[in-house]
């Protein structure tokens, strides 16, 4: 074969893969990559980013991915880590631009404001909360949350208040996002994670991975109101549309575990070959995304059926953490 085919050949296959239409984006977190993944695990391209990426967000378009670049694998290493954040243009599955976080290094997680487009944004070097403007691509404000390792974040009622982690003081803090001010402090149990709002604002429910609890946290009183036992290191949390079910991923378990909204009990749990250290949904909750890291591998699962559908296999030393449905 001449090397003229052989040219013919590499281009022709690298365009027909630039031309499927991409189901999902994942973080790579040990390649340092943003790469897209057609329905079936084909992997279509891929999109350099910073050191060790962990979390991602959609702008409120949709056009836009945000991507934490964290610079290390794991929340517990040392060191002083990266300090931007990737902008990557969804359409072109390019990087359109970055945001440079100057003295604050570590970021984490991460959510866009439903009013404002602005980012919200846990860092780790030095321990607090950022508001940080994707359009100007600069730094607002640093918030002090009061306490250890800030992780993940998750808005309050009406976007007002931001609930952050405090992941190595077992603690919520309550941050007014207008004022600055930590409203209040909620210990919640060992090492507190992700966590989801109920639509009516009344209720989030917010994981404890070392204790192998959810707490149940009223948004009024802002007090621990009931707690849920589930299974081996639960993480990352979502409801389902109709807001019967919560659905977890399990760390240390490897696996997805389910939990009834009424009676407060975990219902069930389903195996997959790895551990998960994130879930994500489909917009219509149909379909949960977990990435494996450490076994370079994506688990599809059926929320309804709850059972795998599919195990995507990723490059080795992928590294594959947080899912983003593409729709």
């Amino acid at each position: 074969m001449t090397l003229a085919r052989i040219a013919f050949l590499i281009v022709t296959g690298v365009s027909g893969l630039l031309g499927q239409k991409p189901y999902m984006a994942v973080v790579e977190k040990k390649a340092g990559m943003l790469a897209f993944y057609s329905e079936e695990g084909k992997r279509l391209s891929e999109v350099k980013v910073g050191a060790n990426p962990h979390e991602m967000a959609f702008s409120l378009d949709r056009k836009l991915l945000y991507v934490t670049d964290n610079g290390l694998v794991w929340m517990t290493d040392k060191g002083e880590g990266d300090k931007t954040i990737s902008i990557i243009d969804v359409a072109a599955r390019k990087k359109a631009n970055v945001i440079d976080l100057g003295n604050y290094r570590r970021p984490h997680g991460m959510l866009v404001h439903p009013k404002t487009g602005k980012l919200v944004v846990t860092i780790e070097n030095p321990y607090g909360l950022l508001l940080v403007d994707p359009a100007a691509r600069k730094v607002d404000r640093k918030y002090d949350t009061k306490g250890e390792s800030p992780h993940m974040v998750l808005f309050g009622p009406r976007a007002e208040t931001a609930f952050v982690s405090n992941s190595n003081s077992g603690t919520v803090a309550i941050v007014n996002l207008s004022s600055g001010d930590v409203e209040k402090i909620l210990n919640t149990g060992k090492n507190p994670q992700g966590g989801v709002m109920t639509r009516d604002g009344k209720t989030i429910f917010l994981t404890n991975t070392a204790s192998n609890k959810i707490s149940v946290i009223d948004t009024a009183k802002r007090e621990v109101v009931d707690e849920i036992q589930t299974g081996n290191g639960p993480a990352r949390i979502l409801l389902t549309p109709d807001e019967s079910t919560l659905v977890y991923n399990l760390q240390l378990g490897e696996g997805v575990g389910f939990a009834d909204v009424k009676t407060r009990k975990q219902t069930g749990e389903v195996r997959i070959p790895g551990r998960p250290l994130s879930l994500s949904c489909s917009r219509n909750g149909q379909i949960a995304f977990l990435g494996l890291q450490d076994a370079d591998k994506i688990a599809v699962v059926s929320v309804p059926g709850r059972k795998v559908l599919r195990v995507i296999t990723t490059p080795a030393g992928a590294g594959p953490d947080t899912i983003m449905h593409l729709d």
